[in-house]
């Protein structure tokens, strides 16, 4: 299997191409301090994972925006420390403010070049609108959690995305599924039959930050978009 073998990519958005983990420790690093919890970023990343993961499961028709919301109120429970209605609202409201990872608006100039580019993201289309912005590329596809219905590792995310690609001419052996979750990207779509390329972010932290741990087997691993589209080019040139 080569990079070059594939006509398509499609892309998690938060954790792959915008750095939702500083966003997340940003907004809620404040707030642990005013409280006095005693939770460096890792731990605070880790209650978010728990709490996402909850709510996505319990809600799948909840638009993300409101899910945020309701998962700040829940990470303060989980922790032991109040949180006022206010907090909750800004920790929602500042999605806007997350960045894209540095190579992401680059890495996805060069690969437009190549593929075409298709997000699938667990996200409400406002709050992706506000993330397209800081990626400076567009997309040929863009499926979100509110138009689907439900939250990945939900098999029906892939299916959906895949049954409207089938209508854009694009084969499920074309596509090359690039994330850095393996718990709600990698190991789904390994399962349900595609090519996997894993952009381990986190390839200098411990843990899992703020989704939960899954082990996976993906078919290509990379440590960044940059040394992906290094060896993209390296595959080119032969």
């Amino acid at each position: 299997m080569q990079l070059t073998d594939f006509t398509t990519l499609t892309f998690d958005c938060y954790g792959t191409l915008i750095d939702w983990e500083s966003g997340i420790a940003a907004a809620l690093r404040p707030w642990a301090g005013r409280v006095g919890v005693d939770a460096d970023d890792e731990a605070l990343l880790a209650a978010f994972g728990r709490v996402e993961n909850r709510l996505q499961r319990e809600k799948p028709a909840m638009p993300y925006r409101v899910l945020l919301r309701d998962g700040a109120l829940a990470i303060a429970a989980d922790l032991g420390a109040p949180m006022g209605d206010d907090e909750a609202d800004a920790f929602s409201a500042a999605i806007v403010d997350w960045p894209a990872f540095p190579d992401s608006p680059a890495a996805l100039a060069y690969l437009k070049r190549h593929y075409k580019l298709v997000i699938l993201s667990n996200v409400d289309n406002a709050s992706f609108a506000h993330s397209n912005a800081k990626l400076g590329v567009e997309f040929d596809a863009i499926f979100t959690a509110e138009e689907i219905g439900s939250y990945k590792p939900d098999a029906g995310n892939f299916r959906y995305m895949l049954d409207r690609l089938a209508g854009m001419g694009v084969a499920k052996g074309a596509i090359l599924h690039t994330a850095q979750s393996t718990y709600h990207d990698i190991v789904p779509a390994k399962r349900m039959g595609f090519a996997t390329n894993w952009i381990n972010r986190r390839h200098l932290k411990p843990g899992a930050g703020a989704t939960p741990p899954a082990e996976a087997a993906p078919d290509f691993e990379h440590k960044s978009l940059a040394e992906f589209v290094e060896r993209h080019r390296a595959a080119v040139a032969g």
